[in-house]
């Protein structure tokens, strides 16, 4: 195991390198750059360009050098100094715009994740022993609309409601009097009662998707020899049920934390656009739109590193709880 880890760490660093160049270049790919859309957008509201205002911005960013000088300025900043560089757009330290939104977005996506595990497990674990019963056809069909609808039209119908039939507003992670207001009591008080109806929004596709999955393999695993094995050695149901398994079900839970680490740091970008949520999606997105170079490539490597990151948990989660997976050797 140890030599197995070892492995994958050397694996690692080759690996985010290949990803960083290749993301820097996929943001460079798209005609012009951010002086470019900014240029042209002041020119369209009419405002004056200071062309020596201009040249001075390419020379700071290096705007003007090829496309291999740009990539090395900023991931030896990043290596040697701790600098994710400037961004254009907000004129601000990448790394400070970063962490203004990772901590509420790590508390969203983790209470989602959370809660989607807490319902989905159980569920899916009543769903496959009580199989072809109603509470079964009926939490099978609840599954399908939750895996069927799109989280953003979840978003959108729970905003018209919030509105039409109780006249509030549900965006956002705040109140508007706390949004810019440092952090107290009040302020949290006021997170917990916003911060519930995107994590239901969130929360109720992945919890559809985590009962089918439950269900489908612990259907598949209760037929299995060694469960009746141990039902005839007089093991209590429930015991026999939860001790073997469903802990092999769950193996497709372990093995996408990967996918669900980088979920922590990106969230869900289209339901935070629409509920205006002040997380790291919105960001992330904006930095794209405007081709905000050192902003959007920060946010992909980061995501790339929790994802490289994420993959080998998951690997190590599933060698411990599934007895049949072994790694290394």
């Amino acid at each position: 195991m140890l030599q197995y880890l070892i492995k994958r760490l050397l694996y690692m660093i080759p690996t985010l390198l290949i990803i960083s160049i290749i993301s820097f270049i996929i943001i460079q790919l798209p005609p012009g750059d951010y002086l470019t859309s900014y240029v042209a957008q002041l020119r369209q509201q009419g405002d004056y360009v200071d062309e020596e205002e201009i040249e001075s911005l390419k020379v700071r960013y290096g705007l003007g050098q090829p496309v291999y000088v740009q990539y090395y300025k900023w991931i030896s900043g990043i290596i040697l100094r701790g600098d994710w560089g400037q961004s254009m757009e907000w004129q601000k330290p990448v790394k400070e715009l970063i962490w203004e939104r990772l901590a509420l977005t790590v508390a969203l996506s983790a209470s989602t994740m959370l809660v989607s595990w807490l319902i989905s497990i159980p569920v899916g674990v009543y769903a496959a022993t009580h199989q072809y019963s109603i509470l079964e056809y009926v939490l099978a069909f609840i599954s399908f609309v939750g895996v069927g609808v799109p989280n953003f039209l979840i978003a959108l119908v729970v905003m018209w409601i919030a509105m039409s039939a109780f006249g509030l507003n549900v965006g956002g992670l705040f109140s508007e009097q706390y949004v810019l207001a440092p952090w107290t009591w009040d302020k949290v008080v006021d997170l917990a009662k916003h911060i519930w109806i995107p994590i239901v929004v969130l929360a109720l596709g992945s919890t559809a998707g985590g009962i089918r999955t439950t269900r489908a393999n612990l259907l598949d695993e209760l037929h299995k020899p060694y469960v009746t094995t141990a039902r005839a050695k007089g093991l209590t149901e429930t015991r026999l049920i939860w001790k073997y398994p469903v802990r092999v079900a769950l193996n497709p839970f372990f093995s996408t934390v990967g996918w669900s680490l980088a979920g922590l740091i990106s969230g869900s970008q289209i339901v935070s656009v629409v509920l205006s949520l002040q997380t790291t999606g919105p960001l992330l997105l904006r930095a794209l739109q405007s081709q905000d170079m050192y902003l959007a490539g920060s946010f992909i490597l980061l995501l790339s590193a929790l994802t490289v990151i994420g993959t080998l948990i998951s690997d190590l989660l599933l060698a411990y709880v599934d007895p049949r997976i072994r790694l290394g050797g």
